[in-house]
């Protein structure tokens, strides 16, 4: 299965995806702020469970290539890393806008898991990186690519389910630290696409 190495330089730059505050964070924080902590883990939950679809379609469509072709694989390798070199780029050049109102209307926590389970699935961005993401860690000679795929694809949920909850419970102060200071906002966006683009260069150099 995967070796410890590629396990651990897989935590941790996912760590660094899901504990700097990005548009999942923000989402949650904003819900947690005007309807409570429990309706900001409802959507945490909601995004955790988009991200379980796009895992599983990640996996469908990309096991028999990484088995099957080298040329293919290299493609989504090449693919993959433009990809977030591409997001790299766009994060640190962003302007990311504080959308953290406390004044708006409360709602259950039941609709917000489903709008945030919606608004996971329905966004073309996520699923993009997971088919640009996950393959770079697969590797063919360390047996089946579908149950790496699947473990991968569960870390990164569970690590983010973990930091959406966090800033759930945290959301009052973080959310006015947000407000006050939109300076942490544009910073999280050049240190995410420092990271993006780092991983990107990154695979793009990886053998197979």
């Amino acid at each position: 299965m995967i070796d410890h190495a590629t396990l651990i330089t897989y935590v941790l730059i996912v760590l660094g995806f899901v504990f700097i505050p990005g548009p999942a964070t923000l989402l949650t924080v904003a819900r947690a702020a005007s309807s409570g902590a429990r309706v900001g883990i409802a959507t945490g939950a909601g995004i955790a469970v988009g991200d379980m679809i796009h895992t599983s379609m990640a996996i469908a469509g990309l096991s028999a290539i990484i088995a099957t072709s080298a040329l293919l694989f290299s493609v989504v390798k090449y693919a993959g890393a433009g990809f977030l070199i591409y997001l790299g780029i766009r994060a640190m050049l962003d302007k990311a806008p504080i959308e953290l109102n406390g004044g708006a209307p409360a709602i259950s926590a039941d609709r917000a898991f489903r709008q945030a389970v919606l608004t996971e699935v329905l966004n073309p961005k996520t699923a993009l990186f997971f088919l640009a993401f996950l393959p770079q860690f697969v590797r063919p000679e360390h047996g089946s690519i579908a149950a790496q795929l699947a473990i991968l694809g569960l870390v990164f949920v569970l690590l983010g389910l973990l930091s959406t909850v966090v800033f759930a419970v945290g959301a009052g102060r973080l959310g006015n630290l947000l407000r006050r200071h939109p300076a942490v906002v544009k910073w999280q966006g050049k240190v995410v696409g420092t990271i993006y683009c780092a991983v990107g260069v990154r695979l793009a150099l990886q053998e197979r």
